[in-house]
């Protein structure tokens, strides 16, 4: 209290103050919002370097808008960037960390500051808005590309190289002298650079196959997986613990796309299987003992093509779409392919065991393989650019399945006839062995091999069925378990019960419909005899079955610049010359008396292979054939009649049943005859 101040002036002050108080108050709360002001901007103009960083620090096309820089986005709207690090171009998305470390690295070079983390997202949703609406559209690609005929393999090395492989040869190309993207996915190796005057002989070296048809398929394999189309077929390895059928598998992976995790176990769900298509190019799963019925059908449509949509995490109604063809390899020890529909898509190997004194160290196999890798894959580009040259002058009298597969395999084959003879062998043995493992279509085939037609209802059909198989098999958890479901399935099997004869048709008559079964003769499964093929060209070997490695190609060579196959003849040979001569080779079942040896008689091709009185095998109904083996009379004198050895083995041993028709069993002669007995 001052000496002189009065009480009224002692109110009046303090009061004063208080007032004075409020109303420096009053402009306080206008001066926070006034200084945040400049805090946002401060925080717009990172935003706005950063994404003018985006643009102008970005690696630009020549025909790219300005305004974009080098973003852009794909068909899928995912937004890319293109960048250019130490010389070289690579390509990231928007929302990677390599794009993200990237823009903040050059951020602090520029400003020697670091951007604080809203306005980095703030600048990246940006760069996602400026990619959408002012960049071009281009296709992003994992591993493998193509873009005008050409094909394009990414090396997946630090400089971003890649392999262009044409017609007329093959080159590796730095990175912005490559036309199409790819992007790197996690675990990705890189590969070597190829090497000219390599052998594919030296692949082989490497692979435990028993026959030069299973080395054939390998290859065929392996230079489909390394085409920027499908189908792809896939490949599954067999055989006993000791086959090395996780080195095959992973010696091939190597070749196309090394991985950190090259096979791995069967996945839960398509979606699991589809987002690691998306991040790779082979996919491969080790150890497989069965396949789910699902997992079946995921495989067919990632053979042939085909996709998974799901609901996009932290959103409620954007949908996520996975759409891949990709090559796929498996392995186990059983027959774990049981769908026809899979085996229909699928080449069979089974390896042998390898003994112990051939045996090698994992890392001495490896380091051989290193040392061998560059020049087996320069040896499988030279057959790749082959391929393309004669590619368009293929034809097939007869296409299987897998229709493109089996024409780019003719056309990369190195002897004429060695693709078409393996793959038909083994999709033969393919029908023959899921035939034999599918219960439904066993019983058909006993059902039909005393008559050449049935025709009932689904309901009569099961019951028919159940009386060839048996009482414990009807029980089993494999069997039908209504006519309903009987009736759904059988299409499942019906197309490799015709390759051996029988015909699954449905009829509707009135309001019931039919389940008509013929047994027919075999014209898809055995076709026309094919011409021999066309004679080697001058100066080449009848019997060189090197090709595109080490030796000539008996098919004659084709003009090939840059690094073109090295070992192929390059004299010019005529178009016809690449019509697949051999193209079907199946064989009849029966010699028609002409001279096999004769293939200068055009027409020998149109003589039929089978006549309708053949004699056939009282058990299957199949004439004498390569496949099935002769026909030979059974019992005692032949009074049981014809049969092949495996069906009347398994006509003998099969137990004898009360309800079984007696047309069903042959006479089997005088008491005491046995399996041995044989004329």
């Amino acid at each position: 209290m001052r000496p002189s101040e009065s009480t009224n002036e002692i109110v009046d002050r303090i009061l004063g103050r208080k007032r004075a108080t409020r109303l420096a108050l009053a402009p306080a709360d206008n001066i926070s919002s006034e200084q945040k002001e400049p805090d946002d901007k401060k925080k717009e103009r990172i935003a706005d370097k950063l994404i003018k960083i985006a643009i102008e620090k970005s690696y630009r096309e020549s025909d790219s808008p300005p305004d974009a820089g080098g973003l852009f986005h794909t068909s899928d709207r995912v937004a890319y960037a293109d960048i250019d690090i130490l010389g070289w171009r690579e390509t990231w998305p928007v929302r990677s960390r390599g794009f993200r470390y990237w823009l903040v690295r050059i951020y602090y070079e520029t400003t020697g500051t670091a951007p604080n983390n809203e306005a980095l997202q703030t600048a990246l949703s940006l760069c996602e808005a400026r990619a959408f609406f002012d960049g071009p559209q281009r296709e992003v690609f994992t591993r493998i590309g193509g873009a005008n005929g050409q094909i394009y393999i990414d090396l997946a090395n630090e400089r971003w190289q890649a392999i262009e492989i044409s017609s007329t040869g093959w080159k590796v190309l730095d990175s912005k002298q490559v036309p199409v993207r790819f992007r790197r996915a996690p675990g990705m190796f890189p590969l070597p650079e190829p090497k000219a005057g390599g052998s594919i002989d030296e692949l082989r070296l490497f692979l435990n196959v028993k026959s030069d048809n299973d080395f054939e398929l390998a290859l065929a394999w392996l230079l489909a997986a390394m085409r920027d189309k499908g189908p792809y077929p896939v490949l599954a390895l067999m055989g006993e613990q000791g086959s090395a059928k996780t080195s095959f598998a992973t010696i091939l992976r190597s070749l196309i796309d090394p991985s950190t995790a090259p096979l791995r176990s069967f996945p839960r769900e398509d979606r699991d299987l589809f987002i690691a298509a998306s991040n790779g190019w082979v996919v491969g799963y080790d150890n497989v003992s069965r396949i789910p019925s699902w997992l079946s059908d995921a495989l067919c449509r990632l053979a042939t093509g085909g996709g998974f949509s799901t609901r996009k995490l932290y959103t409620d109604d954007e949908e996520q779409l996975f759409n891949a063809q990709r090559p796929a390899v498996l392995n186990g020890i059983e027959d774990f392919v049981g769908r026809p529909d899979l085996a229909d898509r699928t080449i069979f190997l089974t390896l042998e065991p390898i003994p112990e004194e051939r045996r090698k160290a994992d890392q001495a196999l490896q380091d051989e393989l290193n040392r061998a890798r560059p020049k087996i894959l320069g040896a499988l580009l030279n057959l790749i650019v082959i391929g393309l040259q004669r590619l368009p002058r293929i034809r097939l009298e007869r296409l299987p399945r897998m229709a493109d597969f089996a024409l780019w395999g003719t056309a990369c084959e190195r002897m004429p006839g060695a693709f078409m003879r393996g793959y038909e062998e083994n999709r033969k043995s393919a029908v023959e062995t899921i035939l034999e493992a599918d219960l439904v279509a066993t019983a058909i085939q006993g059902l039909m091999a005393s008559r050449k037609e049935w025709k009932g209802n689904a309901s009569q059909l099961l019951a028919a069925l159940e009386e060839v198989v048996g009482e414990k098999a009807a029980k089993s958890k494999n069997w039908p378990a209504s006519a309903e479901v009987l009736g759904r399935n059988l299409r499942r099997p019906a197309t490799f019960l015709r390759k051996v004869g029988i015909e699954i048709g449905f009829k509707r008559e009135g309001s019931a419909r039919k389940i008509i079964i013929t047994r027919n003769p075999l014209a898809d499964w055995v076709g026309e005899q094919p011409s021999q093929p066309s004679q080697p060209e001058q100066g080449q070997s009848a019997g060189d079955d090197r090709g595109g490695d080490g030796g000539r190609d008996s098919w004659a060579g084709d003009a090939s610049p840059d690094h073109a196959p090295q070992d192929v003849d390059t004299c010019g040979d005529s178009p016809s010359s690449h019509m697949s001569p051999h193209l079907s080779q199946a064989k009849p079942l029966k010699s028609n008396g002409n001279d096999s040896s004769d293939s200068s008689d055009s027409s020998d091709g149109k003589i039929p292979t089978q006549s309708g009185e053949d004699p056939i095998c009282r058990r299957c109904g199949v004439p004498s054939s390569e496949m099935f083996g002769p026909l030979i009379p059974c019992g005692a004198n032949g009074s049981a009649g014809l049969y092949h050895l495996r069906c009347w083995t398994e006509e003998r041993t099969r137990p004898q049943r009360r309800h079984v028709s007696p047309d069903r069993r042959p006479a089997l002669g005088p008491p005491g005859d046995s399996l041995d007995d044989l004329q």
